[in-house]
């Protein structure tokens, strides 16, 4: 018999139970029987039986999926993310939609309408944002919305980030106290919290030392641009003698030029530092030293603000930044003095 034909009611006749009791076997945290639950998990197997997931939660009023929006995969932050964003919301009974969206108002316009036929729970962005619009319409269809590394200062949504101006300032104390004076930035995509935040700590911390920022160009989060943004620097008659560059999956592309394009010696001839601490910043062919976005701790925090923004409506949203540490490798002159860890 064909799976797709099979009904709860078929199963009950095959097992000798009532159709309620099929209902309560395959409801995660409902009452049956030892016996009861054997024999229908039998009939179900031998029929070719699986409970319409989907219909039942939406008969109970809820999906039981939330919408993920992610602008790009190419940074290795955010595959991370994405998977253990995944695994938390399964382990709570959720199911995660993926959807894949830029900056554009026009893309997210259509992307949002098509999440909000899916009837989701809770929407996280993650890199991406909603214009106000598009944030009245989710109130207005009762899902509520977090910003996955992602600031956008609208007191209408949930975020969670990195303290990314504190990351950025100790980056600037560290390569401050390493003896450099010609700090130079390669910035992300200056429409992004995240590169507002990191590069104004980066600004602060220079100027609590009496320096300012030796030259900027734009990577825009993306490796060929960074790239090129490094070509840049180092065609000044001066270079620069460190680069702060706004997140690792462009740091690394920064070093390689460096080296193997420019001739110069990490840290020898520049220091690079960078910001996330991706799994290959840890390479022994880099050992970047940067800023650790602590992934876990902020996809457990993410869940956790949701879940209770769906199960409570009327929990207000709200906002955090989490403690982001740095991670000293070899990429970077370290301070003179106590070794820093």
């Amino acid at each position: 018999m064909a799976s797709n034909r099979v009904t709860a009611e078929q199963v009950a006749r095959h097992a000798g139970v009532s159709q309620s009791a099929v209902s309560r076997v395959f409801t995660p945290g409902a009452s049956a029987s030892a016996n009861t639950v054997e024999r229908v998990r039998a009939a179900a197997a031998e029929l070719g039986y699986r409970p319409n997931v989907l219909a039942r939660s939406l008969k109970a009023g809820r999906s039981r999926i939330i919408g993920i929006v992610v602008a790009y995969l190419d940074n290795p932050f955010y595959p991370d993310a994405l998977e253990k964003l995944s695994k938390a919301l399964q382990q709570r009974g959720y199911h995660a939609l993926v959807f894949m969206a830029g900056n554009e108002a026009d893309n997210m316009e259509a992307v949002l309408a098509e999440i909000l036929d899916y009837q989701v729970d809770g929407l996280v962005l993650a890199s991406a944002s909603l214009s106000s619009e598009l944030t009245r319409r989710c109130q207005q269809a009762g899902v509520p919305v977090l910003l996955f590394n992602r600031g956008q200062g609208d007191p209408a949504l949930s975020e969670v980030t990195s303290d990314n101006y504190a990351g950025g300032y100790t980056l600037g104390r560290f390569l401050v106290d390493g003896g450099h004076r010609r700090i130079a930035h390669i910035a992300g995509w200056s429409g992004a919290s995240t590169q507002q935040d990191r590069e104004r700590g980066f600004r602060d911390a220079l100027a609590a030392a009496g320096q300012s920022l030796f030259a900027v160009e734009a990577g825009e989060f993306h490796a060929d641009r960074a790239r090129d943004a490094a070509r840049a620097l180092f065609a000044r008659a001066e270079r620069p003698d460190a680069v702060f560059v706004a997140n690792d999956h462009m740091a690394l592309a920064v070093m390689d030029v460096l080296r193997f394009e420019l001739g110069l010696s990490i840290p020898d001839d520049v220091s690079v530092v960078g910001y996330d601490d991706v799994p290959q910043a840890a390479w022994d062919s880099y050992q970047l030293t940067t800023v650790r976005q602590r992934s876990q701790l902020m996809v457990n925090c993410a869940v956790e603000t949701l879940l209770e923004q769906i199960d409570n409506p009327d929990t207000p949203p709200s906002q955090h930044a989490l403690e982001a540490p740095l991670v000293v490798r070899q990429s970077a002159r370290r301070p003179t003095g106590p070794d820093v860890s």
